[in-house]
């Protein structure tokens, strides 16, 4: 039998079975040793970055859009790694993000030093289900550590003291140095809109603390407004209310226009003089009907005509534009008002209220501030001030970690030692378990408590100590019972984790190794990559800019 051109050649394997321009890697070095590779190339970018002394990662993405941060999310994120092993890691430091806000870089280290590991078992000669098995159960038994370090909690969430102590190393880790500077502010912002004693654990959103970055000036004159901090000025020559009342427009406060295209005849002066006319005495009338409302405030979801702010200035209302739908619906919880689509009288219960609006210079920029007393206030703002954007990028994004900080100890106040104490006693209570296993699995076990230093080792070299002796000197101090001895990052040597105030969040930990055992078990298991011809035409040419134009 023959085969025409057009029909489908039939062949024997996989060259029969998937299209041309097909990739198939499989076997030991081929496959499970170049995923381990390329998941260890990945930890060791963002390993340096862990802990108070990490060094900070300059990222240029697709978009040539500067990055200076030490956080594991933005980097992987802004990286964007192909590599579809290391993207089981990405995703795992992405679900972390999303979940829990913080100990992204605990997922992707400690990832990658069980795949270290694993790695050397397979060069010594071990199964693979024999590493997974081991590593199944050193996870199951160190879970069960992990508990028993939970020995403490936070007693009083609406203590502010408590609070700033809490939040504080976790701030560290990010922003070392300003932490001092950060940390209080956070505290007070989570405060004043966190929900009363009665109500769900579960109830406090972290979107109603929102951040405001303006360039200029010292992290120092950083601070907190009980309110919304409006990055643009008003419109008109009112530039401050007391005891405003607000109309919110999600729309242009202007003259609505006809789809329709029309042709108008003039023809006497008259004409031309009237022509407008209709137009004035219906803006008038619709803005003179929000006055008579009650309103002595506009905010528009879109443009603000020339007439329309004519006849505000004339009914000595003030006018703001606020182009984003999202930080328009931020503002009417923070007013307490509903954003209406038709120009005219606003109801009482559609308008919101504010104590004070008034316009301020910070730097050479103006801003608008919706200030709330202290009982209505639904959202807080933090004003970060610094020198340039970067900075004040990388001050967000501790921030951000603080407050989602907060919200997991609402859902969980229980507490574990830091400074690496809590990865230690794992470590040393896990190589104790190993000897009673019989069976190669305690290879992976032992293998596992040793993946498990990775975490004081790195921290004790990011801050100029030898991590061989570190280890030595925090196995010793374990050994004698001491289960809070963590990294002293300042002076060197072994403190007490606990007894410094250094502590992390036990749900925070439990999630991060969840997260990173599932994705290392899942890179192991993988024992072929077979990766179809990419889809598309040709790649666009890179080097001429204009290579789309004639």
């Amino acid at each position: 039998m023959s085969f025409n051109k057009g029909m489908v050649r039939v062949g024997a394997g996989l060259p029969g079975l998937l299209k041309d321009g097909y990739k198939h890697l499989s076997g030991l070095e081929e496959a499970i040793i170049k995923n381990i590779e390329a998941v260890k190339k990945l930890a060791q970018i963002t390993r340096t970055s862990l802990g108070p002394n990490g060094r900070n990662k300059l990222v240029v993405n697709h978009l040539d859009k500067l990055f200076i941060t030490s956080d594991a999310a933005v980097i992987c994120k802004e990286l964007e790694v192909i590599h579809p092993a290391a993207n089981v890691t990405v995703m795992a430091v992405k679900q972390q993000e999303e979940e829990v806000g913080d100990a992204t870089n605990l997922v992707i280290t400690f990832i990658g030093a069980l795949l270290k590991q694993a790695e050397a078992m397979f060069r010594m000669g071990l199964h693979v289900s024999e590493v997974v098995l081991g590593f199944a159960k050193a996870y199951e038994k160190s879970m069960e550590i992990l508990e028993s370090l939970a020995t403490t909690s936070a007693k009083d969430l609406y203590d502010i003291k408590e609070v700033i102590t809490l939040l504080a190393p976790i701030v560290a880790a990010k922003q070392y140095g300003s932490e001092a500077i950060l940390t209080p502010l956070i505290a007070e912002a989570c405060l004043s809109v966190c929900p009363p004693k009665s109500a769900s654990k579960r109830s406090f959103n972290v979107d109603n603390v929102r951040v405001s970055k303006l360039v200029g000036g010292a992290v120092k004159n950083s601070k907190v407004i009980k309110g919304v901090v409006v990055e643009r000025g008003s419109h008109g020559s009112i530039k401050r209310i007391e005891n405003a009342k607000v109309a919110v427009f999600a729309m242009s406060v202007e003259a609505s226009s006809t789809e329709a295209k029309g042709t108008v005849v003039l023809e006497s002066a008259d004409d031309l003089r009237n022509y407008n006319r209709s137009e004035e005495l219906l803006m008038d009338a619709q803005i003179k009907a929000m006055a008579d409302s009650g309103a002595n405030m506009i905010v528009s979801g879109g443009s603000i005509s020339e007439m329309a702010l004519h006849f505000i200035e004339k009914y000595n209302m003030m006018a703001l534009k606020v182009t984003s739908k999202f930080e328009l619906r931020r503002l009417c919880r923070a007013v307490n008002a509903t954003a209406v689509v038709k120009l005219g009288a606003v109801s009482k219960e559609d308008m919101g209220s504010c104590n004070l609006v008034e316009v301020v210079e910070v730097g050479d920029s103006k801003v608008t501030v919706f200030q709330q007393k202290d009982d209505d206030s639904r959202v807080a703002t933090i004003v970060l001030r610094g020198s340039t954007m970067n900075i004040l990028d990388d001050l967000e994004r501790a921030v951000d970690d603080g407050v989602n900080t907060f919200k997991t100890l609402r859902r969980d106040p229980r507490l574990v030692p830091g400074a690496g104490a809590t990865e230690m006693e794992m470590a040393h209570q896990i190589m104790k378990f190993a000897t009673t296993c019989p069976g190669l699995d305690q290879y992976a076990i032992k293998a596992f408590a040793e993946a498990l230093e990775v975490v004081p080792r790195t921290l004790a070299e990011n801050s100029g100590q030898s991590a061989t002796e570190m280890a030595t000197a925090l196995y010793a101090a374990h050994a004698q019972g001491q289960k809070a001895a963590g990294v002293n990052i300042e002076k060197g040597g072994v403190l007490n984790a606990t007894d410094a105030g250094i502590q992390d969040l036990f749900f925070t930990k439990k999630s991060a190794f969840d997260l990173a055992v599932e994705a290392a078990l899942t890179v192991l298991r993988v024992d072929q990559i077979i990766m179809a011809k990419r889809a598309g035409g040709p790649k666009p040419k890179g080097d001429n800019p204009n290579w789309d134009q004639d």
